[in-house]
């Protein structure tokens, strides 16, 4: 079967394909293992992560974990900026949108009473990537939820 000839926008996400570890809260989580591929001959890019079984997780991540989590990014060329789907292990489903640009993925959403955006900036030499989510009630106040690391596995 032939696959779909990419849009040339995705090329952009090329510098998240491979393995992460996913560091989060000041880093009292993690690693979380995380992995980047190409689907359909880089139509789409996909993210999957999970922990560890053997992984204790500290307070409300313990009892509020996601994982294992699965994002399709795709772009939408009308819009001209990429469309994120997300599922997890607590079975939450949600849509974002997304931009990347000067190394900086941008991924945002608008939902009532839960407004959610991830600022991640990559390193020059695409070895750690920081960032962090943040929340909002209105989309007009926003705080911290907890910020991110990613380091490229085997670079720690």
């Amino acid at each position: 079967m032939r696959q779909p000839t990419p849009h040339p926008a995705m090329r952009q996400l090329e510098v998240f394909v491979g393995e992460w570890d996913l560091w989060a809260a000041d880093r009292t989580v993690g690693p979380i293992r995380t992995d980047f591929a190409w689907l359909e001959g880089g139509a789409f890019l996909a993210q999957h992560a999970d922990i560890d079984p053997d992984t204790s997780l500290p307070g409300d991540w313990a009892t509020h974990a996601p994982f294992p989590t699965v994002t399709l990014i795709g772009y939408d060329d009308t819009a001209e900026e990429f469309t994120v789907l997300y599922a997890d292990g607590r079975s939450v489903s949600r849509i974002y949108q997304g931009s990347f640009t000067d190394r900086t993925w941008r991924q945002w959403r608008s939902a009532p009473g839960f407004h959610q955006r991830l600022t991640v900036t990559i390193s020059p030499d695409g070895t750690t990537a920081e960032g962090r989510w943040e929340q909002s009630a209105d989309g007009e106040e926003w705080t911290t939820d907890f910020d991110v690391t990613y380091v490229r596995a085997g670079k720690s």
